[in-house]
């Protein structure tokens, strides 16, 4: 008889649900709307409530349901315990505690970029890798970084928080955690205009299609795929930031592949491309030759990583 495993993804407008058969197949996925009044406070009770009645409705014994692992927009420690989630209005508790009181599942709990690198490596891009750097390119930059088989999390969760290397000292602006010159503020899509906007703004700004008014990091790739000086420009200069910033990962944890995902990586090889030519001149002969791969989940990544740690949990 089958055995199943139940993955969910918690972002600030929706919840994302996804129910696998332990070897890896998905047998249905669906969405709740999050519900962040009082401090988020009914969102554990919402997921409980919404896994039992698609459990009910499949007709699928609990006992045959393995666990249940939990992404969550936030740092999260290895005991599954939530660092503060601003997202959803949560402080400190232990997520992964309060979901096994309300489902009678076993259950573990861990940062959605971390999730989704599990996701990659479980049934994506990186299947048959275990040693990689899952990077998410979108509104902001997240990342999970797996060695041998498993989620670097750290101390207090923060572990993978790749969109908060210091890139550039020199940084006057502030990113959005309160420091200055982190690779957020130049790789992620709101980075990426930032920077298109000060361009455009100097006086030596060369000619372009761009206008400050109507920027997007799809319009900026579009622009230097077809051959728009600044646009070019502005992405070589992304690319090199996160070049910078895998190379130094690389010299921590020596990876077999760099995954690029999130909305931004939808522009395609130009980012990998773009990435390999900077990072193959500030590396160590031994560290140079890793993969630069995109991601093949999308959205659906943190379901499938959320389920692969409640799997390894169990097999553990």
């Amino acid at each position: 008889m089958s055995k199943y495993v139940i993955g969910t993804d918690i972002g600030g407008t929706s919840v994302k649900l996804g129910i696998f058969k332990s070897e890896g197949e998905l047998v249905q996925k669906w969405e709740i709307r999050t519900d962040r009044t009082n401090g988020g406070e009914k969102v554990p009770e919402d997921i409980a409530a919404t896994v039992k009645d698609v459990l009910g409705k499949l007709k699928i014994d609990q006992n045959d349901v393995i666990g249940m692992g939990v992404g969550v927009p936030g740092p999260v420690k290895s005991d599954g315990t939530v660092m503060k989630c601003p997202n959803l209005g949560w402080g400190i508790f232990n997520v992964a505690e309060r979901m096994k009181e309300l489902t009678g599942l076993n259950c573990t709990a861990l940062n959605d970029a971390n999730a989704a690198a599990l996701g990659e490596m479980w049934q994506g891009t990186a299947k048959g890798f275990r040693n990689l750097v899952f990077v998410t390119l979108g509104t902001g930059v997240g990342g999970g970084i797996i060695v041998d088989g498993k989620v670097i999390s750290g101390t207090h969760g923060g572990g993978g928080e790749i969109g908060h290397i210091l890139v550039n000292p020199k940084e006057t602006d502030v990113c959005g955690c309160g420091c200055r010159g982190h690779l957020e503020q130049y790789a992620s899509a709101t980075g990426l205009a930032r920077i298109t906007r000060k361009r455009l703004a100097a006086n030596d700004c060369p000619a372009t299609t761009l206008s400050a008014d109507n920027l997007s990091a799809r319009i900026i790739y579009d622009a230097a795929k077809a051959g728009d000086e600044l646009a070019k420009e502005v992405v070589e200069e992304m690319c090199a930031y996160l070049a910078q910033a895998f190379s130094g990962i690389a010299a921590t944890v020596d990876p077999e592949v760099f995954l690029i995902g999130g909305g931004v990586s939808k522009a395609g090889s130009i980012i990998t491309d773009t990435i390999k030519k900077y990072y193959v001149h500030s590396n160590m002969n031994v560290l140079r030759d890793p993969k630069f791969e995109l991601a093949s989940l999308g959205n659906d990544a943190g379901i499938w990583g959320a389920a692969y740690s409640a799997l390894d949990a169990y097999k553990a």
